[in-house]
């Protein structure tokens, strides 16, 4: 189970953001304006720090489900 421990966004917030960088590969900026247009205001740094820490989390927890 991934950890959100910390953070000051929901869950779901950091996921959808996380998911719409890898899977569309846009750039953080455009995220970040992506993100306020559904009412979420988070910086491009920010951005950028849950793709490097949570993407790879993510990854493995997938790999892990699909071995089962």
């Amino acid at each position: 189970m991934i950890s959100f421990s910390g953070s000051h966004f929901p869950k779901d917030v950091i996921l959808y953001a996380v998911f719409f960088y890898v899977r569309y590969a846009v750039s953080y900026r455009d995220l970040e304006e992506i993100m306020m247009e559904r009412g979420v205001t988070v910086d491009h740094a920010t951005l950028n720090r849950w793709v490097i820490k949570y993407s790879p989390l993510i990854s493995s927890q997938a790999q892990c489900r699909i071995g089962e």
